[in-house]
C-alpha cells in the first residue's frame, strides 16, 4: 500500500496533464528539418560537399548526447552494442538486437542513424530481410562488410578472412533489390586493409561493390597513420562517397579526410571508451571512500539526467 501523501499524487497528476505530457512525449525530432525522412536528409548532406561526422552509440542516451554535441549522424555501433552486453564483438548478437538498439536511438534524436550491420547476418536473403526491416523502422543507412561470418572486431589480433568479391556483390544487389525507399543509403565496407591486403586490392573490391549498387564505400584500416586511407581516397575515381573510421590513425584531421574525398567520418567508439574510463574512476573512488559525496562533483546531477530523459519535473518533487 502506498504511503505517499495525497497532495503528492495530485501534484503528479497535474504535472502529467500540463504541457501536452511533455515529460512522457519525446520532442518533435523532425520539426527543425521538416517532414523529409532522415534517409533523405542524409542523402542531402552527402550531396552538399561537406563532411558528415557520425559518432558511435549503443543506446538512446548516448545518441542524444551525440545529437546535442552538434554531430550530423549517429553510428549504431556493433562494437559498442556488444560491449554493452558484456560479450565479444564477434557476431554473437542477433539482427533483432541490433535493430532494436538502432530503433531506440533513432526514436529520440533528430539526426540520421547509420547502422553497423556487420556482415549482414547471413547470406543474400538475410541481407534483403535486413534492408526491409531497417527501412520499416526508419533507419537512414545500413552498412555491411565483406568479412566471412562469423566476424571478429577489426582491431582484434586475429585473422580476418574476406568473402569473395563476387559473393559480396550478390549481397549488395540483394539489398538494393529489397530496398523500398530510394533514399536509404547502403554503405559497403571493405576490410581488405584490415585483412592485410594492399590499397590496390582494396580499390578493386570497392569498385566492384560500387558497380553492384553500393551508395557509399567505407574503407577500414588499423594502421597507426592515415597513409593507406588517404592514398585510397586520392586514387578513388568513382562518383560514390567514401567513409573513413579514424580509430587507430586518430592524428588525421577531418579537413585532410575531406580533401582526400571522404564525405563521412565515423568516430566509432570514443563515447563508450570515455564512459568506461570515467565509470572506472568514479566507482573506484566510491568503493574506496564509502561515501557518495566523494564523487558527487564528478558526476552528472539528477536534473541533468531528467532533462536528457525529457522528464520536465523539478527534482524536489521525488526527493
Amino acid at each position: 500500500m502506498s504511503t505517499t501523501a495525497p497532495h503528492v499524487h495530485q501534484r503528479w497528476k497535474e504535472t502529467l496533464m500540463t504541457d501536452d505530457l511533455r515529460f512522457l512525449v519525446a520532442p518533435d525530432v523532425a520539426g527543425a528539418t521538416g517532414r523529409r525522412t532522415k534517409a533523405a536528409r542524409l542523402r542531402s548532406l552527402l550531396a552538399d560537399g561537406h563532411l558528415i561526422r557520425a559518432v558511435g552509440a549503443h543506446d538512446g542516451l548516448g545518441a542524444k548526447l551525440i545529437d546535442r554535441a552538434g554531430f550530423e549522424a549517429v553510428w549504431a555501433s556493433g562494437f559498442e552494442l556488444s560491449a554493452s552486453h558484456g560479450v565479444p564483438d564477434a557476431s554473437l548478437l542477433s539482427m533483432t538486437q541490433y535493430l532494436v538498439a538502432a530503433e531506440v536511438m533513432d526514436a529520440v534524436i533528430g539526426i540520421p542513424v547509420i547502422a553497423d550491420c556487420d556482415t549482414g547476418f547471413g547470406g543474400p536473403l538475410n541481407v534483403a530481410h535486413l534492408m526491409r526491416s531497417y527501412e520499416r523502422h526508419g533507419i537512414a543507412a545500413i552498412c555491411i562488410e565483406d568479412k566471412m561470418f562469423p566476424k571478429i572486431n577489426s582491431f582484434a589480433a586475429a585473422e580476418h578472412p574476406l568473402v569473395p568479391v563476387e559473393d559480396f556483390g550478390v549481397k549488395i544487389r540483394s539489398a538494393k533489390a529489397a530496398q523500398q525507399d530510394p533514399d536509404t543509403v547502403l554503405i559497403a565496407r571493405t576490410e581488405a586493409l584490415i585483412a592485410g591486403y594492399d590499397v590496390d586490392h582494396a580499390l578493386e573490391r570497392a569498385r566492384s561493390y560500387a558497380a553492384a549498387g553500393a551508395d557509399a564505400i567505407l574503407v577500414h584500416s588499423k594502421s597507426r597513420t592515415a597513409g593507406q586511407v588517404l592514398e585510397f581516397g586520392s586514387r578513388w575515381d568513382l562518383d560514390v562517397p567514401l567513409v573513413a573510421v579514424p580509430t587507430t590513425y586518430n592524428d588525421v584531421h577531418e579537413d585532410e579526410l575531406l580533401e582526400a574525398g571522404f564525405r563521412i567520418v565515423i568516430y566509432a567508439n570514443q563515447g563508450l571508451r570515455a564512459a568506461v574510463r570515467s565509470m572506472t574512476t568514479t566507482l573506484g573512488e566510491l568503493a574506496k571512500t564509502g561515501r557518495g559525496k566523494a564523487v558527487e562533483d564528478q558526476i552528472a546531477s539528477m536534473p541533468e539526467v531528467f532533462e536528457l530523459q525529457n522528464m520536465h519535473l523539478p527534482f524536489s518533487t521525488i526527493s
